[in-house]
């Protein structure tokens, strides 16, 4: 018995922006071609078939032409739905499609409902096991709250329903995290209450299972007492961290005491993924031979300039066209993540945290004149009159501009040009701020601080503050409205419509 076990198209998915249709469309044609020239009985797709619970179109219609590939080359196909997959949609028509020979496992009803396959030595059962998520499946399966006991169910099942069928050789498709696999950066999490993986042992006594979820190809049999347990990995690569994988399906063989033997079957390779590393006038400056192969490959840069320097992505595809990822580790870093955020969660100062950021973009802090001017801006916009019309955005660019990116008008660090920079920028001064602690009222308050008790009036219609009620309850004469209250079908006064409480809609629950 000869199965082409594969898993993890993600039909639709881009790398870094780059559409990656095609080349699935290319693997799917190669897939078909394997499957004809290796004349295998079946091909197990392990779930994962699209990227998204709404593919694109275009996805749906890729995945439709490679169905009906193998539907006209009359080899069977078992599909389970993967935890990227919306099972519903993947599993609509399931009995329909299965006349043309592709059957869908995608529902809890359906895990111990087998495709039964034929050789010289009889029968083998085919299942499939699609995601399970254990919060919606762990009632219908009787099973705890955890991945190991709804999947340990689901194969209580699957040797019950093989048993009584008296076939003893038994493939099973699932998509699971199985303790001990090497994971990469593009697959998503799975865990619930903190715990993702399932033992292999939940699996023992089965022939062969085909999974899916992991991104590169391995076997994790150790601990399922003599059943094989794989994973063929995605045909593509899906983020540089799988860079060093070698991309292939598998080819199983059982033989006729269910023992099984597995081979690799490349996959085409669109392009290679490359990183490097260095900082930008040295990369630019390598010569081609050193850099064999990096012209035709999608490539991850890491710069460690210590200060961020001027279109480095728009440089680099200059020298290597496919630049997919620009990262910036300067060498000598004053901070990693972590300790920028304890920085910033124990700075208040506004002028701080924007130095921060200047900090964070131009990998070096920033210095006395930048500060100077993040400290105009900032007293500026917190006390500026809110109805003047905004500042010219490209001039409050140039005041924020460090010295190594001001040309022009900003050129210069003089303390005077600086401030009349601000002011064509829309940018005031500070105002005198004395008076203020010292006000008696609130009308007063407003007053030295440059507004008029208008403008506390305005915020209040804005924000329509209900009228409190000024009679209780039992004195108000039944269907009378509450006080304040506009007539039905009418928007109260200095209150926008549409604004508040949508029509008919029911308030959530506590």
């Amino acid at each position: 018995m000869r199965l082409l076990h594969t898993s993890d198209w993600h039909l639709g998915r881009t790398l870094h922006g780059e559409n990656m249709l095609a080349h699935q469309a290319a693997f799917l044609d190669w897939l078909l071609a394997q499957a004809v020239s290796h004349e295998v009985h079946a091909v197990v797709v392990a779930g994962d078939v699209y990227d998204r619970a709404v593919p694109p179109l275009d996805a749906v219609a890729v995945l439709d032409r490679a169905l009906r590939g193998f539907a006209a080359a009359r080899i069977p196909v078992l599909i389970t739905s993967g935890n990227h997959d919306s099972a519903v949609r993947l599993g609509f028509g399931s009995r329909l499609s299965e006349l043309a020979g592709v059957h869908l496992r995608t529902a809890v009803a359906d895990i111990a409902r087998p495709v039964i396959l034929a050789d010289e030595h009889g029968d083998v059962a085919v299942y499939g096991i699609p995601y399970l998520l254990p919060d919606a499946v762990m009632a219908d399966l009787g099973a705890d709250r955890s991945h190991a006991s709804v999947l340990a169910a689901a194969t209580r099942l699957i040797r019950a329903d093989a048993d009584g069928r008296g076939i003893g050789r038994t493939v099973v498709a699932a998509h699971a995290f199985v303790t001990g696999a090497m994971p990469s950066d593009s697959e998503r999490d799975i865990r619930v209450g903190g715990i993702g993986d399932t033992p292999a042992s939940v699996f023992a006594g089965l022939s062969y299972v085909a999974l899916g979820h992991v991104h590169g190809q391995q076997d994790v049999s150790s601990g399922a007492a003599g059943t094989t347990v794989r994973y063929c990995g995605s045909p593509l690569a899906f983020s540089f961290s799988e860079r060093h994988h070698a991309k292939s399906v598998t080819l199983a063989e059982i033989d006729e005491a269910g023992q099984v033997t597995t081979a690799r079957l490349a996959t085409p390779v669109p392009r290679p993924l490359r990183e490097v590393r260095g900082k930008l006038d040295d990369l630019l400056a390598r010569s081609d031979a050193a850099d064999a192969g990096l012209a035709g490959a999608w490539v991850k840069v890491v710069l460690t300039d210590p200060v961020r320097p001027a279109s480095p992505m728009e440089r680099l595809r200059q020298k290597w066209p496919h630049t997919l990822v620009l990262d910036f580790e300067p060498e000598g870093a004053l901070s990693g993540s972590a300790t920028d955020l304890r920085r910033l969660a124990r700075s208040a100062d506004p002028v701080e945290i924007c130095g921060l950021f200047v900090e964070y973009t131009s990998g070096g802090p920033a210095d006395e004149d930048q500060r100077a001017v993040l400290r105009d801006v900032i007293e500026a916009v917190q006390h500026r009159d809110p109805t003047e019309r905004p500042g010219d955005p490209e001039l409050v660019g140039a005041v924020l501009a460090g010295p190594a990116d001001r040309t022009g008008p900003a050129e210069g660090t003089d303390p005077a040009e600086r401030a009349g920079l601000a002011d064509r920028a829309g940018l005031a001064a500070r105002p005198d701020r004395s008076g203020l602690d010292e006000a008696g009222s609130v009308d007063e308050w407003l007053a030295n601080a440059g507004r008029s008790a208008d403008w506390l009036t305005q915020a209040e219609l804005e924000l329509a503050f209900p009228e409190p009620d000024s009679a209780p309850a039992s004195s108000k004469p039944a269907g009378s409205a509450p006080a304040g209250s506009a007539p039905a079908g009418s928007t109260p006064a200095g209150r926008k419509p549409g604004r508040g409480k949508r029509a008919g809609r029911k308030p959530a629950a506590a």
